[in-house]
């Protein structure tokens, strides 16, 4: 099987949609920025920067992904929500697939839904939480020992301009999150391409949109993270960026990198009988977002049809 590249320069597949012509990335980005929750956010932004991904995929050797967003379950408890694993799971499983090293870091409450959901979807890839003290000295070492090429966040908490983490109702939640803002700069000091996902503002590297997270979202100005990644990606739901990109690793590769509906169904079912909630309701049912399983695979079939359409045409 042949080698695609996509690139900024090179010819991307089009679809005939609407009257007009849609390249890949337009077909992509439409997929990804389905906005099945009502957010509202989705229709202000523009383009996803597919064609920058793409790109910067392309040399990519060694990569930490960070994820991991806490969710109060009880006056005095706390767990992460299953938003974020199973997308990073994936991504981690794509990248291994084609050779890439990876490590995922994360924080306590999510720790041990990253361990099971990558032990079944992506074991290659090692798995580091980030201490509660001297946080910053384990950041940096990571950064220097490891030495990424790449560093991609999805559904991370990200720092506001008031220095605090917030929640998507704006209540300040530092005390669920271990600090890892410190990640992003030391990163890109270190020559890292840093690639951000989210889905409501509130995730690293989502000031990029902060004109927009201000303008359309709830409690937005308070909300919206400080910082900018140099590749911010949005979607109704962050966890389909793991399939996003694992979309443009298998147009690249020539080989299809997806998980099928069993494997998504049971990597689900891991993260929440590790302990994941879902993030909007608290409750531990195999739902993201508030959206069932079914909402979810309708997304993997898409991304799923559009990418054997081109791999296979």
């Amino acid at each position: 099987m042949g080698l695609f590249l996509f690139g900024k320069d090179a010819p991307v597949p089009e679809h005939v949609h609407g009257g007009y012509k849609m390249n890949f990335y337009q077909q992509l980005d439409q997929i990804m920025k389905q906005d099945m929750g009502g957010r509202g956010l989705l229709g202000s932004l523009p383009e996803n920067p597919i064609p920058d991904a793409a790109d910067a995929l392309k040399h990519i050797t060694k990569a930490i992904l960070l994820t991991g967003f806490p969710v109060k379950t009880g006056e005095d408890s706390y767990t992460g929500e299953t938003d974020g694993p199973s997308g990073t799971s994936n991504l981690a499983r794509a990248l291994t697939d084609t050779g890439v090293e990876v490590l995922v870091v994360t924080d306590r409450p999510s720790y041990p839904l990253l361990k099971a959901a990558l032990a079944f979807r992506a074991p290659k890839a090692k798995l580091a939480m980030l201490p509660e003290s001297d946080t910053d000295c384990f950041i940096r070492g990571c950064i220097k020992e490891f030495c990424p090429s790449h560093l991609i966040s999805l559904e991370r908490p990200g720092k506001a301009t008031d220095g605090h983490y917030h929640n998507m109702r704006g209540k300040i939640i530092d005390s669920m999150v271990t600090d890892s803002s410190l990640f992003l700069s030391e990163a890109k000091q270190a020559g890292a391409v840093v690639i951000s996902i989210g889905d409501g503002g509130n995730e690293m590297g989502m000031g990029t949109f902060r004109k927009e997270v201000e303008a359309h979202v709830p409690c937005g100005d308070l909300i919206c993270t400080s910082e900018a990644a140099d590749i911010t990606l949005a979607a109704g739901v962050s966890n389909w960026w793991g399939w996003g990109l694992s979309a443009l690793l298998s147009l690249q590769s020539g080989h299809y990198l997806l998980p099928t509906d069993t494997e998504e169904k049971e990597l689900l079912h891991h993260v929440v009988l590790a302990g994941g909630v879902d993030g909007c309701t608290g409750e531990p049912t195999e739902t993201v977002d508030h959206l069932s399983l079914s909402d979810n695979l309708s997304v993997l079939h898409a991304v799923s049809d559009l990418v054997k359409e081109k791999l296979y045409a």
